[in-house]
C-alpha cells in the first residue's frame, strides 16, 4: 500500500472515531456532514477519492516582469549595468526560465521575448570585429542597457513615493463630534452663488481702476470690518454693493468681502435678500 493510501485511510479512521465520538456526546442527534457537494451532505469520505498532483498551484510573484529579473541579477553579483557579462546573465535567465517550466508555471510571452533578445546580443556579441570599419558600431547592448536604466529609475521612484505618508496608513483623519453643543446663530438666507454673482459685478467694476503704478498698499482686514460696522446700523439696510470701496481695486474690494464674511461669522451683521437674484442689504445685527 503506498503512501498516498495510507494517509487517505488514516484521515478517513480518524473522520469515523470523531463521529462517533460526537454522537456519543450529543445522543440521538444526527451526525454533522463534513462537505456538501453538489447540495449533497457527504458525511464519509468517497473510496474512488482521487486528488491529481496539478490540483493546487502556488504562484509567488517575485519578480514584475523580465526587466524586474535582470536588474536583480545583476545588483545581486554586484554587475556594472553598463558593461553587462551578456552570456552570464543570459545563462542565469535561462536557468529561471527551465526552472518555471519544470514547476509548470504559465510563462509569459515577455519572459520569452527577453530571452529570445539575449540570445540575439549574445550571439552578435560572439561575431568577430576585425576590422576598424566595426569600430563605430553600435553595442548590442546599448539599447537593453537603456531599457534596464530607465526601469530602474522608475523603479526607484514608485519605491520613494510608497515610502511617502499615505491617509489611512500612516495618517489618520479624526472626527470630533459635541452632540451637546448647540448653536443659536441663523444661517444668512442668501445663497453662496448669488453672493458670488454680486461681488463679480463688483470685482468688474473694480478692475477699471487699476492702473500699473506700483505701490504698496496696507490693507488690513480688521480695520475695514470697523469700518463696514460705521457705515451700517440695526435699523436700516445697506445694499450690499455700497460697501466696496471700487477705487481701490482688486486688492480692496477681496478684503472687503473678507471682512464681511467674517462680520457674519461672528453674528455682527445680518444680510438678507428679499427675491431670487434681487439685491442684497445688510444691516447691523441687532
Amino acid at each position: 500500500m503506498s503512501d498516498k493510501s495510507l494517509s487517505e485511510s488514516g484521515t478517513q479512521d480518524q473522520i469515523q472515531v470523531q463521529s462517533q465520538t460526537h454522537n456519543q456526546a450529543t445522543g440521538n442527534q444526527k451526525e454533522m456532514p463534513f462537505a456538501v457537494v453538489q447540495g449533497e451532505p457527504l458525511s464519509e469520505i468517497p473510496h474512488d477519492l482521487y486528488i491529481p498532483p496539478d490540483a493546487l498551484k502556488v504562484f509567488l510573484e517575485a519578480f514584475e516582469g523580465p526587466l524586474d529579473f535582470l536588474l536583480y541579477l545583476i545588483k545581486r553579483q554586484n554587475l556594472d549595468i553598463v558593461n553587462i557579462p551578456v552570456a552570464k546573465i543570459t545563462e542565469q535567465y535561462m536557468r529561471y526560465i527551465d526552472l518555471m517550466d519544470d514547476l509548470q508555471l504559465d510563462l509569459a510571452g515577455e519572459y520569452l521575448l527577453m530571452a529570445a533578445m539575449l540570445a540575439e546580443i549574445k550571439s552578435r556579441m560572439l561575431l568577430p570585429r576585425p576590422g576598424e570599419e566595426d569600430e563605430d558600431e553600435d553595442d548590442p547592448r546599448a539599447e537593453l542597457v537603456r531599457r534596464l536604466q530607465e526601469y530602474e529609475r522608475y523603479k526607484q521612484a514608485a519605491e520613494e513615493l510608497d515610502n511617502l505618508p499615505r491617509y489611512e496608513r500612516e495618517i489618520f483623519g479624526t472626527i470630533v463630534e459635541f452632540p451637546d453643543r448647540k448653536s443659536s446663530q441663523q444661517e444668512p438666507e442668501v445663497a453662496m452663488q448669488t453672493l458670488l454673482k454680486a461681488f463679480a459685478e463688483v470685482l468688474a467694476r473694480a478692475d477699471m481702476y487699476t492702473h500699473h503704478r506700483i505701490q504698496r498698499e496696507a490693507l488690513s482686514v480688521r480695520e475695514r470690518m470697523i469700518m463696514i460696522l460705521d457705515k451700517v446700523n440695526a435699523e436700516d439696510f445697506t445694499d450690499f454693493k455700497e460697501l466696496f470701496a471700487i477705487e481701490e481695486g482688486r486688492g480692496g474690494v477681496i478684503v472687503a468681502l473678507l471682512a464681511i464674511l467674517e462680520l457674519l461669522k461672528d453674528a455682527l451683521i445680518e444680510m438678507v435678500q428679499n427675491e431670487n437674484n434681487g439685491p442684497i442689504y445688510i444691516k447691523a445685527a441687532s
